[in-house]
């Protein structure tokens, strides 16, 4: 069997060729590069998909993330120094965001089964100058959303979603998206929803918010040449949201073969070796990766390898171990470095093959 790919981005995309460039043809012919009607499309139907009144479409997941912070510190909802709580096991855009607006991360371990925040980590770090929790749809999965949004509600605090790999997730009655005050995805080529480069979005209930953030990404401005406020060039590009609205359509039925295939690895892979994932609600995780645990991780890598199957670590270190977070370097966070040390992210995608998947299964259970 030749080499299966961790993640085979050109046969993912390859069924929208044709559309991709006849749409590059007509925006070209017409001119209009920046925030124009494709964008304006996405960010209606985008909407509409996530179950809330107002997208808006920014640059990148990180700067989705940032300039919601941001917009919160313009509203007066958020100041400086306020302490907002974000799992540790994240992708350290998630903190990113928080440093770059000075607030302060307050780091806290995950459920070692769901890898999400849980309503117990966040009642442990809570504090008088807590003002945020930032949760995290880490891998595809929701958990835990009502007793969040409750939690929040009770103690006055706003609710944000990191929803960067959690597109089309369902969680009960609540869709990644729609579940905190505000939400960040990012579009980047390999997620559930990927562009053909960098893209990300906001999604919201409050239209003061959505405002702001139109404002922010837009050089602070609303009015050319008329700043409001100290903001950004974080719009998300024409041609992005172009690829996005050929996409988004099939998101359903991409995210549903993921859910088939993360099924035949958890049934069908038997070997004590290898933790799985705890899926707490199919429709609520859309396995944008599907990630196991190994306590001799190198080792299961290489023979994967050898027998054909990529794979990759998401992630190799953790943000507390990070150079540009030296400040945080001495705290201990024992479950969040033991995922750090054992996770493993096998091939995952809604074009592998029947016998690719039977190929991986077999080949793990051999291990």
């Amino acid at each position: 069997m030749d080499l299966i790919p961790f993640l085979n981005l050109q046969k993912i995309n390859q069924p929208f060729e044709v559309a991709f460039l006849d749409k590059t043809k007509q925006l070209f012919e017409k001119g209009w590069f920046v925030l124009g009607d494709e964008v304006m499309s996405f960010e209606h139907d985008f909407a509409k998909y996530c179950r809330v009144p107002f997208c808006v479409g920014v640059g990148n997941g990180l700067d989705a993330l940032m300039l919601i912070f941001r917009a919160y510190i313009a509203m007066g909802k958020l100041h400086k120094g306020d302490e907002v709580i974000v799992p540790a096991n994240t992708y350290i855009a998630s903190i990113l965001a928080l440093i770059h607006n000075d607030l302060v991360p307050v780091l806290a371990e995950p459920d070692l089964d769901t890898y999400n925040l849980s309503l117990e980590s966040v009642k442990e770090k809570i504090t008088d100058k807590t003002r945020a929790i930032l949760m995290v749809h880490l891998y595809g999965q929701i958990s835990e959303a009502q007793e969040m949004v409750d939690f929040a509600r009770e103690n006055h605090l706003l609710l944000i979603e990191d929803a960067a790999q959690a597109h089309g997730a369902v969680f009960g009655e609540h869709f990644a998206g729609s579940i905190g005050d505000a939400a960040g995805f990012s579009f980047y080529p390999g997620k559930n929803l990927g562009a053909l480069g960098d893209a990300g979005c906001v999604t919201t209930h409050d239209a003061l918010l959505a405002e702001k953030i139109r404002i922010l990404r837009n050089y602070g401005s609303e009015i050319k040449y008329q700043n409001k406020l100290l903001g950004f060039n974080s719009r998300l590009d024409e041609i992005q949201a172009a690829f996005l609205n050929i996409k988004l359509p099939f998101l359903n039925q991409h995210n549903h073969e993921r859910q088939i295939i993360a099924h035949r690895y958890l049934t069908e892979i038997d070997n004590y070796k290898i933790i799985l994932p705890k899926v707490v609600d199919r429709k609520a995780h859309v396995f944008h990766l599907f990630v196991v645990r190994v306590s001799d991780r190198i080792a299961f890598q290489n023979f994967l390898l050898k027998n054909d199957i990529q794979t990759l670590i998401h992630y190799p270190i953790p943000p507390h171990h990070q150079k540009a977070m030296a400040s945080y370097r001495k705290m201990h966070l024992p479950v969040t470095e033991l995922i750090h040390q054992e996770v493993v992210s096998i091939p995952m995608s809604p074009v592998l093959t029947e016998q690719e998947v039977s190929h991986i299964i077999d080949v793990i259970n051999s291990y």
